[in-house]
């Protein structure tokens, strides 16, 4: 069997290299091609360009790429068709990859997974009517989607989130974390702003002023921002100036099991977290991270999707518990000032930060999927049981 795999991303590139270890206990000379990171390179895929080209995010920042990530899109629809896989299944990245999946569509019988459901529930309500058009299958990460595809006509089954299965910091590592960056018993404040360029352009400098604000009244803390390769520099770059030189952890820096190690055990020992929208806040919540989310896009992003969006709140612990818990400060609310007194409030009330973490516990509940398999392994098994339903009923 040969699959194709798109990830644009790296929080897909992990989430295909679950799926591909899974789907290789259940058929070890499984083949692999397509797009993706270094985890999905190690599991076999020979990536036909970065996955960094499609990492961009926010309707006016794809535009000064727009010829390139037509180039790439055309690169990708040509080379699926020269491979003509058992099956394409694409990772997140729906403006990328379901516009790749729509033309392979038209020119070919491949089957078509989609994994992690579009943010139908969010806005854009109709796409999901549009998708059911060339895509067969999606794998949702959330269980609330599943009914909201099925009513589109869309075939779905809700197979977990890989947060669940995230391993905690063993002490061991926090030791050898705090003895690295001679942190001794100093309490962490977590940054978190972003994996992509334009987001952490726009945010680093409010999240300076917000901990200017904050190191007022709490100058003890010690500030730790996990970043990612595609934003290294840039981080680097921007946080020179900060008054409180963050201890920055960088996967370009060390090791991939050592960068991993610390920052899981900077997740573990923050006190609270400072971080951008995202996937990230389930991350912080498996680890009982209190939180603020604090996010922007540029000015005309801003007025469009202050009509497109469907929901009140953007942050994931929040949606899935169906509670505003944790304080979000989204387009012009993202102001230094309004942060820095949220987490103020969060560092002086352990009822607050008790509070957050009790939700958590409902929210990892919700997103545990059936049986005992792990999260990549069961999203495997679908996919097997989809391609081999869909035999059936050719």
């Amino acid at each position: 069997m040969k699959i194709y795999l798109i990830a644009g991303e790296e929080s897909g590139d992990l989430l295909g290299y679950n799926l591909m270890s899974g789907l290789k206990k259940i058929i070890p000379d499984i083949e692999f091609c397509g797009v993706g990171g270094s985890l999905m390179e190690s599991r076999g895929l020979k990536s036909i360009f970065k996955m960094s080209d499609l990492s961009v995010m926010g309707i006016f920042e794809i535009l000064p790429n727009l010829f390139k990530l037509i180039k790439r899109k055309n690169q990708t629809i040509d080379d699926i068709i020269r491979v003509n896989p058992d099956a394409l299944i694409t990772i997140d990245s729906p403006d990328f990859c379901l516009r790749v999946a729509k033309k392979v569509k038209q020119k070919t019988s491949i089957p078509t997974i989609h994994y992690v459901a579009p943010t139908v529930w969010a806005w854009r309500k109709r796409r999901a009517l549009k998708m059911a058009k060339y895509i067969d299958h999606v794998l949702a990460l959330f269980p609330f989607e599943k009914s909201l595809l099925l009513e589109s006509g869309l075939s779905c089954d809700f197979v977990g989130h890989p947060i669940v299965g995230q391993q905690i910091a063993k002490p061991n590592e926090v030791t050898d974390f705090r003895k690295k960056f001679n942190l001794g018993t100093k309490k962490i404040i977590l940054i978190l702003p972003g994996s992509r360029i334009g987001e952490v352009k726009r945010l680093t400098d409010i999240f300076k002023e917000t901990l200017n604000i904050v190191s007022q009244q709490f100058p003890e803390f010690a500030l730790v921002i996990p970043t990612t390769k595609s934003v290294e520099s840039l981080v680097k770059e921007l946080t020179n100036t900060w008054h409180e030189k963050p201890i920055i952890l960088a996967n370009s820096t060390y090791s991939y099991e050592v960068y991993n190690s610390y920052k899981k055990a900077a997740f573990k020992e923050a006190t609270v977290a400072l971080a951008a929208s995202g996937t990230v806040s389930l991350e912080l919540a498996t680890n009982s991270v209190p939180m603020v989310i604090a996010y922007d896009v540029n000015f005309l992003s801003r007025v469009i999707l202050k009509f497109l969006l469907k929901i009140k709140t953007v942050t994931l612990v929040n949606i899935v518990t169906g509670t505003d818990v944790v304080p979000e400060f989204l387009g012009a609310k993202c102001q230094p000032e309004a942060i820095a007194e949220a987490l103020i409030d969060l560092l002086h009330s352990k009822e607050l930060r008790n509070k957050q973490i009790e939700s958590y516990k409902i929210c990892m509940a919700r997103l545990v999927p059936e049986g005992d398999l792990n999260q990549g392994d069961f999203a495997a098994a679908k996919v097997i049981e989809h391609l081999n339903y869909s035999r059936k009923t050719l």
